[in-house]
């Protein structure tokens, strides 16, 4: 994940119906499946952020933070964006749906043991350390039709895991960075990655107020995961979601 992310949510892209690339009629079911896999993962990074006060309480054990209730939390969210039914899912699109809840409710409850530890406080289970490794177990059950990333511009990341691919990074260094670049816009285009035709998608994101905490001012000053702020402003380019699914 990108420099360590510890807010939940982004300013998201409020043009999720508008796009950049060369998107044929017969990608509009890839586009739909990148916006729902995008809002899934926003809502459980979300509950992780929400929760932040909680994982962190160096006096409580047992918090009741289980898989299930994450999960549970985070279809709530999920659901008031208004997401195509699931019964009008495709095949495809109920496979990598339930691969990515199962995603994150094992990763939430492998982490038991770390997030109900007493006598410790700040536990590095944080929105961006979350989102790496549910995006990894996603990619492990289903790597061979679709993988996801959040990544950022080179300069803004802190895992090396999460930097940019030279197609991401064209991306983000020629569309998302450019002045006249609608706020929010994703570009999505059909491209060849490892001898497979692909659908790639990728999603801006922007510093919301709660991430300055660990990435606005002042520039330089070490945040609570150690690594120094970046002197970041709200609504300034801070990541984008990246989703790839093989044809």
């Amino acid at each position: 994940m990108h420099r360590g992310l510890t807010c939940g949510v982004f300013l998201a892209g409020v043009v999720l119906c508008a796009f950049a690339g060369a998107v044929a009629a017969d990608s509009e079911n890839d586009v739909a499946t990148g916006e729902r896999l995008a809002a899934f993962l926003r809502a459980g990074r979300n509950v992780i952020s929400s929760h932040q006060n909680i994982i962190n309480d160096a006096s409580m054990g047992d918090k009741n933070l289980t898989g299930q209730r994450v999960t549970d939390e985070a279809l709530e969210i999920f659901a008031k964006g208004d997401p195509a039914p699931e019964n009008t899912f495709d095949a495809q699109d109920k496979r990598l749906f339930d691969a990515q809840v199962a995603a994150l409710r094992e990763v939430v409850d492998e982490h038991q043991k770390l997030i109900n530890t007493e006598g410790v406080g700040f536990k590095g289970f944080i929105p961006a350390t979350f989102a790496r490794l549910v995006n990894e177990r996603f990619e492990e059950k289903v790597g061979n039709e679709a993988k996801m990333k959040v990544t950022a511009p080179k300069d803004l990341v802190r895992n090396r895991k999460a930097l940019p691919d030279e197609w991401e990074q064209q991306v983000i260094e020629t569309k998302f960075l450019a002045p006249d670049w609608p706020k929010g816009k994703p570009f999505v285009e059909e491209v060849s990655m490892k001898g497979r035709q692909s659908f790639r998608m990728l999603i801006p994101e922007y510093y919301s107020k709660s991430c300055l905490t660990c990435h606005g001012q002042p520039k330089g000053e070490v945040d609570i995961s150690g690594y120094p702020k970046e002197g970041g402003a709200e609504g300034d380019l801070g990541g984008a979601i990246s989703i790839t699914l093989f044809k």
